[in-house]
């Protein structure tokens, strides 16, 4: 395979893979997880390393070509689109840690790091390092990972520490995968093939060189991609699989309905006026959710681009580019859902694209970074209400 050092050789590599990505579904949901060779020739077509920093051998493309790579996974496979994703949003960390410690982890080009920020576990300060237990959920594509990471909150002296602010200091650690034990959890809808059961770590030590901060630590990296907002890079890769699961299940019903006749009548799905308006319609609600969160991130990316070190984007811009995420996210779960209904008892069969898209694509719906609880805190914020950006 070409070495992948561009995004152009990455997007061969891609359109290459896409074709295995499709054919191994529904193993991949019958196994409740990627296979650890699938895996393996994602890593080496570049699709865990679409962030990971150049410092490191990473791709670290802009913000606009991760999210249409993430899209062109998904547009494949969902679940290999979502651990792709997963992937990316967590080797983010490298941009943040010590040279030598970021070098240990990221340097080997087949690395596949994941996690979880949600501070479900607990981190004692001791020594140079601390002390860390805990269980999180949600640990995608962890069974490939040689490194993970969970969100802690931060005790010292038995006391939870608090910022400034006087939030809750909480921190990313980052331990090898062999200290962990994984948890079959993932018995679930959709994203089946996601393997995101619970991960969990009982009193191990994770050195400080090894933790990191999304909220309160600058990156040591000091291209645009770091500058733009840790919550709206993860906010966009959760929408960019939306977008082209959403993609695929218009491309699948567009084939079912040429071919397909109702029982009973002479006229394809295709030929019937009704289902033209319909997918009509639909392609159009696709088109419009797209070119919306694509100029909101181009807006963005132009701010990160003349953003100086220790500055940050604005609120104001973060919450807009926020929005745009969810928008695309749940209107490629309405999509879904208008397409399985027009396809009829066929879509009820297992072997269904459509069915699969329906699932997968109601399970992005409930990732945080999307779910309807984002309105209120972008709603906050278009009102003029007082509002803790730092989640944004």
């Amino acid at each position: 395979m070409t070495e992948i050092t561009t995004y152009e050789t990455l997007q061969a590599a891609l359109n290459a893979l896409a074709p295995e990505l499709a054919d191994r579904a529904a193993e991949m949901e019958d196994a409740r997880r990627l296979p650890a060779d699938l895996a393996g020739k994602m890593a080496a077509a570049g699709a865990f390393r679409m962030m990971t920093p150049k410092t490191y051998g990473g791709l670290e493309l802009t913000a606009r070509e991760f999210i249409e790579g993430v899209e062109q996974i998904a547009r494949a496979n969902a679940s290999a689109g979502w651990c792709s994703m997963i992937a990316c949003t967590t080797s983010m960390n490298a941009a943040y840690m010590a040279p030598d410690m970021a070098t240990e982890i990221y340097a080997d080009p087949l690395t596949i790091t994941g996690g979880v920020f949600a501070p479900m576990g607990r981190a004692d300060v001791e020594g140079d390092g601390y002390r860390v237990t805990g269980r999180w959920q949600w640990g995608s594509g962890s069974a490939n990972c040689s490194w993970l990471a969970g969100g802690c909150m931060v005790f010292e002296d038995g006391e939870l520490k608090r910022l400034p602010s006087g939030a809750p200091d909480q921190r990313m650690m980052v331990f090898p995968a062999s200290e962990a034990t994984l948890h079959d959890t993932w018995h679930v809808m959709g994203l089946k093939g996601t393997g995101s059961g619970d991960l969990s770590v009982d009193n191990i030590f994770v050195p400080v060189a090894r933790s990191v901060s999304l909220i309160t630590d600058v990156p040591r990296e000091t291209g645009p991609l770091y500058t733009f907002p840790a919550f709206g890079l993860l906010s966009l890769g959760v929408s960019a699989v939306a977008m082209g699961n959403a993609r695929a299940s218009l491309d699948a019903f567009k084939d079912l309905a040429i071919a397909k006749k109702s029982q009973g009548s002479k006229k394809t799905l295709a030929e019937r006026q009704t289902i033209q308006a319909s997918f009509a319609e639909a392609e159009a609600q696709w088109r419009a959710a797209r070119a919306y969160m694509m100029a909101e991130l181009d807006e963005t990316w132009a701010v990160a681009l003349g953003v100086k070190p220790g500055e940050g984007i604005p609120v104001e811009r973060r919450a807009a580019l926020r929005m745009a995420c969810t928008h695309m996210t749940r209107t490629g779960a309405d999509i879904c859902r208008t397409l399985y209904d027009l396809g009829g008892g066929a879509s009820l069969f297992e072997s269904s694209d459509l069915q699969r898209r329906f699932r997968d694509a109601h399970a992005m719906t409930q990732h945080i970074v999307t779910a309807p609880a984002t309105w209120e805190l972008t709603g906050r914020l278009l009102l003029d209400l007082p509002t803790d950006g730092g989640m944004v």
